[in-house]
C-alpha cells in the first residue's frame, strides 16, 4: 500500500472511532480492552495522535514519553479527540516526502512509517470503540489487513521487546486465504524471526480471511483457525499481545 492510501485509510478510520465513541458515551466498557472505558481509549489514542505528529511537525529526532490527558470527559474529550485525530491528518498530509525524524520499526521513510502506523493504530482502537457501542465493526480491506498482519509479525515482534518466545525452537505459520499472503514465525528464546512464506513445515498454522486473522493477531477476535500444534497456538495467543 501507498503512503497515500494509509492516510485516506487515517482519515476514516478516526471520525468512524469518534463516532462510536460518541455514540457509545465516555462511561461505557470496552469489551475488546478488558479494564477500558471509552474515555480511556479516547484519551490514550488521542495522545498518540498527538505524540506522533510532534515527532512529524517538529522533526524530533529522539523518542518522548507519550502524555495522556487526565481531566477530559464526555463531550468535550471526543472534541478533543477530533482535534487530535484532524491535527495528525493534516501533520501527515503536509509533511515533506523527506522528513527526517524519529520511527521505531524499518519503513522506507519516516513519513511512510507514521502515516502507516497510526493507519492501523486508529483501525484497531476503532474496533474497540465499535465494541463499546456495540454491533458488528466497520470492515477493513483484504490488502489493509494483510499490510497490519505484516507490520505486526515482521515489525512489532522483531523487537527486543516482544514476548512472543519459546523455551525450544518452534516454527508457525500465518496464513491468509483470500490474499494468499504467508509467514512462517521461527520462535526461540529470542525474538520471532519471521519470513514472508512458507518455508519449512510448521509445527501449528493460523489460517482464515486476512481480516480475521488481523483483528485476531491484534487480539480483538477470536483466531479462526488453528490446525495442527494446539499448545502452540494458545502460547501465541497469551504470549503476542501488544
Amino acid at each position: 500500500m501507498e503512503t497515500a492510501e494509509f492516510l485516506q485509510a487515517l482519515q476514516t478510520e478516526g471520525r468512524l472511532l469518534a463516532a462510536a465513541a460518541e455514540e457509545a458515551g465516555t462511561d461505557a466498557k470496552v469489551p475488546t480492552c478488558p479494564g477500558w472505558q471509552v474515555r480511556d481509549l479516547l484519551r490514550h489514542t488521542g495522545a498518540v495522535h498527538r505524540w506522533a505528529a510532534t515527532f512529524v511537525a517538529e522533526r524530533l529526532t529522539e523518542g518522548r514519553p507519550l502524555v495522556e490527558p487526565t481531566g477530559l470527559d464526555g463531550a468535550e474529550l471526543v472534541a478533543w479527540y477530533r482535534d487530535s485525530h484532524r491535527h495528525l491528518v493534516g501533520t501527515l498530509a503536509g509533511a515533506s516526502p523527506d522528513v527526517e525524524c524519529f520511527t521505531f520499526l524499518a519503513a522506507p521513510s519516516p513519513l511512510a512509517f507514521w502515516t502507516r502506523r497510526q493507519a492501523h493504530e486508529t483501525a484497531v482502537h476503532r474496533v474497540d470503540a465499535e465494541s463499546a457501542r456495540g454491533g458488528s465493526p466497520t470492515g477493513v480491506t483484504p490488502e489493509f489487513a494483510t499490510d497490519g498482519i505484516d507490520e505486526l509479525l515482521r515489525g512489532f515482534h522483531a523487537r527486543s521487546r516482544s514476548r512472543g518466545r519459546t523455551p525450544e525452537p518452534r516454527v508457525l505459520r500465518v496464513r491468509a486465504q483470500d490474499t494468499g499472503a504467508v509467514w512462517t514465525v521461527r520462535l526461540s528464546p529470542e525474538p520471532p524471526v519471521t519470513t514472508r512464506d512458507a518455508s519449512g513445515e510448521a509445527e501449528c498454522e493460523l489460517s482464515g480471511p486476512a481480516e480475521e486473522l488481523y483483528l485476531a493477531l491484534w487480539n480483538r477476535a477470536p483466531l479462526p483457525k488453528a490446525t495442527g500444534d494446539q499448545a502452540l497456538a494458545a502460547l501465541w495467543r497469551e504470549a503476542s499481545a501488544i
